[in-house]
């Protein structure tokens, strides 16, 4: 019962939005302003997420909105980062909070849909 939920390999923009907390025209319109975030797209056309875009998702996300960084300034953020090679680690330092705090809030939700009502339960 136990048991772990096994890790995506691809997730869909509405999986992306659900674990980040952002809407898919944020996520579509950060794509046309930071290079780095470039999901790739389905056989249907469909974007689709690895973990680690979700993690610069969520960087920039950071940086965006509890650093106050512009667009541009949170851009030039992360092309110093990634020249000092400190991207992944930011990455990871950002991803800790956030990321499981969506990942709970979604298995909770999940949790609910899949418990049947107590009333209703035949032992």
């Amino acid at each position: 019962m136990d048991e772990p939920i096994a890790k995506k390999v691809y997730y869909s923009i509405g999986e992306v939005c659900d674990l980040t907390g952002l809407k898919p025209h944020v996520l579509r319109y950060w794509e046309t302003q930071f290079g780095v975030l470039n999901p790739t797209k389905n056989r249907a056309g469909n974007r689709v997420y690895r973990s680690k875009e979700i993690e610069i998702i969520l960087l920039v996300k950071h940086l965006l909105y509890e650093k106050k960084y512009t667009i541009e300034g949170a851009n030039n953020r992360l092309v110093e980062m990634r020249r000092a090679g400190k991207l992944e680690e930011e990455r990871q330092d950002v991803l800790e909070p956030e990321f499981l705090e969506g990942i709970k809030a979604e298995l909770v939700e999940l949790r609910r849909v899949l418990t049947p009502d107590t009333g209703s339960e035949d032992g």
